[in-house]
């Protein structure tokens, strides 16, 4: 028999630490995702919603990138 580690407490949210110059792993998106599993109370059937909830708040977190050029404005 399986048994899940429900941890209680704050989980803090991986997204701001993927590196800017790249994109997420499936490793880091695996992980917020789990994050996002655990935050809803552990209920199985969402795991493509959450899978999908981890890639855009990873993906959000580094800012957009156009040929290898940063797109973030720089303040004037």
């Amino acid at each position: 028999m399986e048994t899940l580690d429900l941890r209680t407490g704050r989980i803090q949210s991986r997204a701001e630490d993927t590196s800017a110059n790249r994109t997420p792993s499936r490793e880091e998106i695996r992980f917020r995702a789990y994050e996002i599993y655990l935050e809803r109370g552990g209920l199985p059937g969402n795991e493509l919603d959450d899978w999908l909830q981890a890639e855009r708040e990873l993906e959000r977190a580094a800012p957009a990138k156009t040929n290898g050029f940063s797109m973030k404005r720089e303040s004037q």
